[in-house]
């Protein structure tokens, strides 16, 4: 087991994220537990991965980023503030399609700090224990192997799949298929603005479960709740082409300053 772990690192990962993260299915269809998966399966298959190819100090390098917490204040504001602008843009735009939301829903927001404090500690909550699996160990290699644009979005397919079990049961949307996509990109980019510390991504995603999953998809419900899942993921991909947009620039501004610094270097 260990050898092959070692030939095949990431796929070995996917496989025991979704192992280590799917067992309680069996529970929840016993009405034993109140979700399909457990979200902290990809901590613990980062972990068994990082422990058989790298040793003590692979793991202990994951756990340091996981308490990571000097890093730029934008990487904070981001990861605060863009769940925050979509899921709240998605809210006011269904408001404004005529969506009605249900009683007493709309004052349930100052629950949200409260909730978004909890996912952030308690493994298995919520999704913020994915993070140190997904971008602590999984986003890097994948964008070795596939480069900074492309690796995100094979992480969001991978990550699409992961949450098949809350797709079967129904309990997130199928708009969410693109939504995790999207997100996937943004996260990135935001892990990488805090100098790959995991711990701001997952604030960034226990922010957007308490935002958006707790409070703004509990706002609606038939086809207004539709909408809303429509309008986020519209929302999301939205902060997406924006980061690849400002990627593709980069790329290629740098590639032509490289192209005119070997000219420059050129004999006469």
């Amino acid at each position: 087991m260990a050898a092959l772990i070692g030939r095949r690192p990431l796929l070995s990962f996917v496989v025991l994220a979704c192992l280590l993260s799917w067992w309680p299915a069996a529970l929840y269809a016993v009405d034993a537990s109140p979700l399909p998966i457990a979200s902290f399966g990809p901590f613990l298959a980062a972990l068994v991965v990082l422990a058989l190819t790298g040793g003590r100090a692979a793991v202990w390098t994951l756990l340091r980023s996981m308490v990571a917490w000097r890093v730029p204040r934008r990487a904070y504001l981001l990861a605060i503030g863009l769940p925050l602008a979509f899921s709240g843009g998605a809210v006011m735009a269904n408001l404004a399609w005529g969506a009605e939301p249900v009683d007493g829903g709309l004052a349930t927001w100052t629950a949200i700090p409260a909730t978004a404090l909890f996912v952030l500690l308690i493994p298995g909550v919520g999704g913020a224990w994915e993070e140190p699996g997904f971008r602590g160990f999984a986003l890097p290699r994948l964008e070795q192997r596939f480069g900074a644009m492309t690796g995100p979005l094979v992480l969001g397919v991978l990550w699409v799949l992961w949450h098949a079990p809350l797709f079967l049961v129904g309990q997130i949307l199928w708009t969410d298929v693109l939504t995790i996509v999207a997100a996937s990109v943004v996260i990135a980019a935001v892990f990488h603005t805090a100098r790959e510390s995991v711990l701001v991504v997952m604030i960034m995603h226990a922010t957007n479960n308490a935002v958006g999953g707790s409070y703004a998809s509990q706002l609606f419900d038939g086809a207004d709740q539709a909408r809303l899942g429509t309008l986020t993921a519209i929302a999301w991909w939205a902060g997406a082409a924006a980061v690849l947009i400002t990627m593709k620039r980069s790329s290629g501004t740098a590639a032509r300053s490289g192209d005119s610094g070997e000219s420059l270097g050129e004999p006469e």
